[in-house]
């Protein structure tokens, strides 16, 4: 008899610690067993929700806050990433943009199955192909490989309806309590804040199939 798990994964495409909080998921979720299957629903939120449309430079911004060479911040989640198998190098893509188009793309997938995985795609393209994730063809381009007509995705994107709507669950989901992301609520019962290492992910999949059961 399978077991399901549902996850609801709120996460940014333009967030480091959100690339490796989400391998780290995928890489629990791989190693349980054969009759556990994990539904998981991704879910907007901003980073930043001040980006301005044409976005800025994130070293940049560093600098300015904190003083400091923003590759010494960035070293931390690249040697976390590292980890988790992913060869991150953050100064090759230091532009963020706003990332509603995005959100809404991978908000309507959840009809196709293919969320999740657009989800990651989008982030990869970001941050290992170093592509401008708020550029309606590279994203149209993206979504046609998980269930979208090019057609399909673009007019998706530009439905300022669609687009209302993912800009209020990030705003609710800042204003329900979620102060960062990657943020992961397992079964509707816990939640877990951050990049954790697989091992926790993996304590938090027991504990969960430990409560269905009972």
């Amino acid at each position: 008899m399978t077991r399901t798990i549902k996850v609801d994964l709120f996460t940014d495409v333009v967030c480091p610690w959100c690339l490796v909080g989400s391998a780290r998921l995928d890489q629990a979720i791989a190693a349980l067993p054969d009759d556990v299957m994990v539904e998981v629903e991704n879910h907007p939120f901003y980073l930043d929700p001040t980006t301005p449309p044409e976005g800025y430079d994130v070293g940049d911004m560093l600098r300015k806050k904190y003083g400091r060479d923003p590759k010494e911040m960035w070293a931390r989640v690249e040697s976390e990433a590292a980890k988790a198998g992913i060869v991150l190098d953050l100064s090759q893509q230091p532009r963020t943009f706003p990332t509603q188009k995005a959100h809404t793309i991978v908000r309507l997938a959840k009809p196709k199955g293919t969320q999740h995985a657009l989800a990651n795609a989008i982030a990869n393209a970001y941050f290992l192909d170093h592509r401008q994730v708020n550029d309606d063809e590279v994203l149209a381009e993206i979504a046609t490989q998980f269930g979208f007509t090019r057609e399909e995705a673009l007019a998706d994107m530009r439905d300022v309806r669609e687009l209302a709507i993912s800009h209020q669950i990030a705003t609710d989901a800042a204003a329900q309590g979620i102060q960062g992301v990657p943020f992961f609520i397992f079964a509707n019962k816990f939640a877990l804040s951050g990049a954790q290492p697989q091992e926790v992910f993996g304590m938090a999949f027991a504990k969960a199939l430990e409560e269905a059961e009972a």
